[in-house]
């Protein structure tokens, strides 16, 4: 609704507007009321708040499921939901939705509050609580009064705390005057945001955007030690990237300064020359909000969504009504799945992280929940929704859902209740192996909850700080490094060339090759290859589970119907593989007697890793290099090549048998080199032992080989427990789909009991 006149007190100046027409500020909300855009809406219902004596945050957004443009805007009140201790849930909001003509319209209002008013000036301009990632960008500009500062100021500036950054519009005329100094290596700067600010000055300028990159904490308290800022086109997520390498990198120094310790100025693309409108407002700080658990701020209050926390107080970056759409949601599917499982984290009587996992994800684990995935790539970018998985491998070699989770805050208090509720919905047993981040808190969380599990850190953080570190150092030292990383064969020969590798290029005292040597047994391929890991590659990323279907910047109404979907999709791939698997036998290419048994017991996408290791083992040769008794070991290698060769181990009492290359251990399957040996010794079926169970076509059927290696009666009660559960539920399924199926399911039911004595 625009009128000419306007409310006594508010002035609102439209740039680039020809005709100036206000909005009309002195009604009341009501259903139908219409705006010309989501931002006039916005100061309108401030103006109401205002006047009402309540403050405005802006809640939800929705999109469009056919073009991804926003549909409609929800306005909250500041006091809803409970994420702070100074909220109390109130319920009062408005929503306008976009209609054919263009307009936004009132389409949902709730008046009634659940907390005291306070009504204040009339002359009052209207104030917003903007949150940081859903920050207005807009044309228009509202005077506002002056808010309370939460901190210091010193010279008309506030004081940044150290490690957190403070994001300001700069005026163009700020841009002009800071634009003549060039970085350099050794640029001093009293807090991150003063670097930040400078170097955004700097790079509208020369005609190139920054975003904010990698930051680093100490090993001893976790406090920030470094921050990166880079050019926008760093990196390829997104097709208007293009890897650029510029970037600024600060350090903080025992002083409290940052110091610029690199630098690199080089773009890969074009700038833009152009200098006007480069003024533009700096990006929201969301992706900060991590830091507030840091005990870095001076003072007793710190400023987070310009809301006022106490210090000390663990944030949530979950928006308050994902809890009951979830958990309503949650509800429904335990009336139809009796083993759906779930549970919210509470602290100081607030909601917090959110695990949850259905039967199949829970049945699933107790036969594939040896090697866990933590996938928490949410983090890589500026996020909305803090979603993780935690994923596992099938006898198919496919990814499964073991459990999904939203978490409230990256503290180590948050990932050890996640992992523990992961371990209590689950079997109990513990995982042989974790693929997770290597932050700090992770590593504690793993260490505490998994302590015998082996916990191998995700390539994309390796790759990440590789590629940060190794770029100053040239290609003669990435040569050198990768040599000794994928090419050494011992623990010795490692030690040896990283070792000659720090005394080449002089980096004894470098930081990072420290922490990377410290580190070690969780990233290095050597020290890694001992462990169970089911074949996934060391050298790869792991794709999402969901895919392009759920990303952290998924909307709420969306979410639900997309990770149903996503699911299912995954959950119809394992199915059509076990039809494969069933009806499908693969062509033999040999006359081995070990490939027959392998494709008769293992899956196809198994056995293709079998027969490719058999096939492959006709290269090699092997030669008797020691016997003593029944034990012999045997040198094999590959023909015409001197390099690669490994050690084969015989008993010939128990018909063991292990490789230097490891890949059994690794993998599950045996190598080229034992089967080479295999062959030698005219052996013509491998032995039980090194047919693992989870490979088997029947790992699903509820046949247990290896029940001695549970360590308690619980444990196997529980697997006993889901792999009934699941059979069930397939019988459940097919009976269900007619009369006759009904009834012929029910007398097998019925059979079945009389034989178990159920009315004994």
């Amino acid at each position: 609704m625009i009128l000419k006149e306007h409310p006594v007190g508010t002035e609102l100046a439209m740039n680039n507007a020809s005709v100036e027409e206000e909005i009309d500020f002195s009604c009341e909300p009501y259903i139908g009321l219409e705006f010309d855009s989501s931002d006039d809406a916005l100061k309108f219902y401030t103006s109401y708040a205002n006047r009402t004596g309540f403050k405005v945050r802006i809640g939800q957004l929705y999109r469009s499921r056919t073009d991804g443009s926003v549909s409609s805007r929800r306005f909250v009140c500041s006091k809803e939901g409970y994420q702070l201790s100074s909220r109390t849930g109130c319920p009062a909001f408005i929503r306008v939705q976009i209609n054919g003509s263009g307009k936004w319209v009132v389409d949902h209002f709730h008046e009634d509050h659940n907390h005291n008013l306070e009504i204040e000036s009339e002359n009052c301009t209207p104030t917003l609580q903007q949150k940081g990632a859903t920050a207005i960008n807009s044309l228009t500009e509202v005077p506002r009064r002056p808010r309370k500062k939460l901190l210091k100021e010193d010279n008309d500036e506030l004081s940044c705390p150290v490690g957190i950054i403070n994001f300001k519009r700069l005026r163009k005329e700020e841009l002009e005057g800071q634009s003549m100094i060039e970085p350099f290596v050794g640029q001093e700067f009293s807090s991150p945001n003063e670097a930040y600010q400078f170097y955004h000055a700097y790079a509208a300028y020369l005609g190139f955007a920054i975003r904010i990159g990698q930051l680093f904490r100490s090993k001893n308290d976790g406090l920030i030690t470094s921050r990166r800022f880079v050019c926008s086109k760093e990196g390829f997520q997104r097709p208007s990237r293009v890897g650029c390498g510029a970037y600024l990198r600060i350090k903080r120094q025992p002083s409290g300064k940052w110091v610029v310790d690199r630098l690199q100025k080089d773009h890969n693309h074009d700038l833009d020359s152009e200098k006007e409108g480069r003024a533009k407002s700096l990006p929201a700080s969301n992706i900060l909000t991590e830091e507030v658990d840091t005990g870095l701020v001076n003072g007793d209050l710190f400023r987070i969504d310009n809301y006022p926390v106490p210090r000390g107080v663990r944030q949530n970056h979950i928006k308050s009504d994902w809890y009951s759409v979830l958990l309503e949601y949650f509800q429904s599917r335990q009336a139809e799945d009796t083993g759906f499982f779930y549970a919210v984290e509470v602290d100081n009587s607030n909601c917090m992280s959110i695990f949850w996992a259905d039967g199949r994800s829970r049945y699933s684990c107790s036969q594939f929940g040896d090697v866990l995935v933590i996938d928490t790539s949410y983090r890589k970018s500026i996020y909305l929704v803090p979603f993780a998985t935690f994923v596992g491998v099938n006898h198919h070699k496919q990814p499964v859902l073991l459990g999904c989770a939203l978490i409230a805050d990256e503290s180590e208090e948050s990932f050890t209740w996640l992992f523990q509720t992961w371990l209590r919905a689950m079997s109990g047993r513990q995982p042989l192996s974790v693929i997770a981040d290597q932050d700090i808190a992770i590593q504690r969380a793993i260490a505490k909850v998994f302590p015998v599990t082996h916990h191998r850190f995700s390539l994309w953080q390796i790759k990440a700080k590789e590629q940060e570190n190794m770029g100053m150092m040239g290609s003669g030292f990435t040569t050198d490094y990768e040599k000794c990383v994928y090419q050494s064969q011992t623990v010795d020969e490692f030690d040896t060339t990283w070792n000659a590798l720090l005394n080449k290029y002089g980096l004894k005292d470098n930081a990072w090759l420290k922490e990377m040597y410290e580190k070690r047994a969780s990233w290095a391929p050597l020290y890694l290859k001992g462990t169970f890991f089911a074949g996934i590659p060391m050298n790869e990323s792991l794709d999402s589970f969901f895919g392009a279907l759920l990303n952290a910047q998924t909307p709420l109404m969306e979410f639900i119907s997309r990770y149903e979907r996503g699911l299912e999709r995954r959950r119809e791939q394992e199915r059509k593989e076990d039809f494969n698997t069933s009806n499908f036998q693969p062509y033999l290419q040999t006359k081995e007697p070990v490939e027959e048994q392998c494709r008769r017991l293992y899956t196809l996408a198994v056995f293709k890793v079998f027969q490719k290791e058999l096939l492959q083992c006709y290269s090699y040769l092997g030669f008797k290099i020691y016997a003593e008794g029944g034990l012999s070991r045997y040198l094999v290698r590959r023909g015409g090549n001197d390099v690669e060769k490994h050690v084969v181990t015989f008993s010939a009492s128990n018909l063991s048998i292990s490789c230097s290359c490891q890949m059994f251990e690794y993998e599950g399957v045996l190598c080229r080199h034992a089967l080479r040996l295999f062959q030698i010794l005219e052996l013509r079926e491998v032995p039980s032992r090194y047919i693992l169970h989870r490979w088997t076509r029947n790992a699903e059927e509820g046949v247990f080989p290896d029940i001695e290696s549970w360590s308690s009666s619980q444990e196997l009660k529980n697997l006993m427990l889901w792999s009934l559960r699941e059979t069930a539920s397939k019988y459940v399924d097919a009976g269900a789909t007619s009369i006759e199926k009904y009834k012929l399911a029910y007398e097998i039911l019925r059979e079945g009991g009389r034989k178990l004595c159920w009315h004994r």
